[in-house]
C-alpha cells in the first residue's frame, strides 16, 4: 500500500457491507482512520442492527488500522452532526466524508407507493445532504478560523441516476439528485478548500445481485472478480486524498477495472428564430434538431 491517506480521518457511511465496508477497508488499508457508520438495516430498509458498523471496525482494528463505529441514522439531522462529532471528537478532525448508505424499494411506477418514494429519497438524498451539511459547516468554521483544508467529500450516485432504470423510479431519482447536489456542493465550498466529486458504481453487492444475478455472478477460481466491490474503492480512495487536489464537481463511473469520467447534460444542437414560435413551427424546428442530436442511451431494463 502506498499510505495515501495516511493521517486522515475518514468517515464512510453504509460502511457495514457491500461497496461501503470495501472503501472503509481500502481507506484503512492507506493509513487512513475510519468512521464505520451503518443501521445494519436489511436491503429494503428494514430492522437494524449495530453488528455490520461493529464489525468492519474491528476488522480493521484486528488488521492494526484504527477504526471507531458509528450506529446514527445520517437522515436526520441529529445522527448526521453526531456522525461529523464522532470523527472529531475521536479523532480530532475530519478530512474525508464518502456518502454510501440506501437501500431499494424497487417497483413499477403505477406500483410505487408513496412510502416506497418516501424512504427512497430519505435515505439516499436526504442522507447524503445531511451529513455533507453538517462536514460543511465544520469545515467553513476551520476555513474561517485560519485552518488550512483538503477536505474531500465523495457522493454516491448511479447508473440509473444517469440513465434512468426500469422499475426503479424513486431511486432513479434519488441518484440524479445526488449528482445535481454533488454540483452545487463543489461550486459552494471551494472557497473553503473542499473539493465534492461523485462515482457512479457497478458491483455486486445486497441491492444489485438480484437485478443482475447473471452478469454478477461470482468468478471462478484464481479469476479476476470484475464485479467486487473492492474494484471500486481505489478511486473512492484517491478523490478522497489530498492528491486529488483540482478535481471536483466530477461524476466517474467505476465498474471493473474501468474508469469513466461522465459527461453530462450540456448544450447541443440548437434552433433560435429570434421570435416567438407556434406549436407547429416548434414541433418542426425540434424534428430537424433532433436528427442533428446524439441518440441518447437506453435506460437500463429496455432492450
Amino acid at each position: 500500500m502506498t499510505g495515501i491517506c495516511e493521517g486522515r480521518v475518514v468517515v464512510v457511511t453504509g460502511a457495514g457491507r457491500g461497496l461501503g465496508r470495501a472503501h472503509a477497508l481500502a481507506f484503512a488499508a492507506e493509513g487512513a482512520k475510519v468512521v464505520v457508520n451503518d443501521l445494519g438495516v436489511g436491503v429494503d430498509g428494514a430492522g437494524g442492527s449495530g453488528g455490520p458498523a461493529r464489525a468492519v471496525a474491528d476488522e480493521i482494528v484486528a488488521g492494526g488500522g484504527t477504526a471507531v463505529s458509528h450506529l446514527g441514522d445520517i437522515a436526520t439531522a441529529e445522527g448526521a452532526a453526531s456522525l461529523v462529532a464522532t470523527a472529531v471528537d475521536t479523532f480530532g478532525r475530519l478530512d474525508t466524508l464518502v456518502n454510501n448508505a440506501g437501500f431499494l424499494r424497487d417497483r413499477m411506477l403505477v406500483n410505487l407507493g408513496e412510502d416506497d418514494w418516501d424512504a427512497v429519497m430519505r435515505v439516499h438524498l436526504k442522507g447524503h445532504f445531511l451529513p455533507l451539511k453538517h462536514a460543511a459547516a465544520h469545515w467553513r468554521a476551520e476555513a474561517k478560523g485560519g485552518g488550512g483544508t483538503a477536505a474531500r467529500v465523495v457522493n454516491t450516485s448511479s447508473g440509473a441516476g444517469l440513465l434512468g432504470s426500469v422499475g426503479q423510479g424513486n431511486y432513479a431519482a434519488a441518484k440524479a439528485g445526488i449528482i445535481g447536489l454533488t454540483l452545487v456542493a463543489a461550486a459552494e465550498l471551494a472557497r473553503y478548500g473542499v473539493q465534492v466529486n461523485a462515482i457512479a458504481p457497478a458491483a455486486r453487492t445486497r441491492m444489485t445481485e438480484q437485478t443482475f444475478a447473471e452478469t454478477m455472478a461470482a468468478p471462478a477460481p484464481g479469476e479476476f472478480d470484475a464485479m467486487s466491490p473492492s474494484n471500486v474503492s481505489p478511486l473512492v480512495v484517491w478523490l478522497g486524498s489530498a492528491d486529488c487536489a483540482g478535481v471536483s464537481g466530477r461524476v466517474f463511473e467505476a465498474e471493473a477495472g474501468r474508469i469513466t469520467v461522465m459527461e453530462g447534460w450540456r448544450p447541443g444542437p440548437t434552433a433560435d428564430k429570434g421570435a416567438r414560435w407556434t406549436p407547429v413551427e416548434a414541433g418542426g424546428a425540434v424534428r430537424k434538431l433532433l436528427t442533428e442530436a446524439e441518440v441518447p442511451h437506453p435506460v437500463y431494463g429496455m432492450r
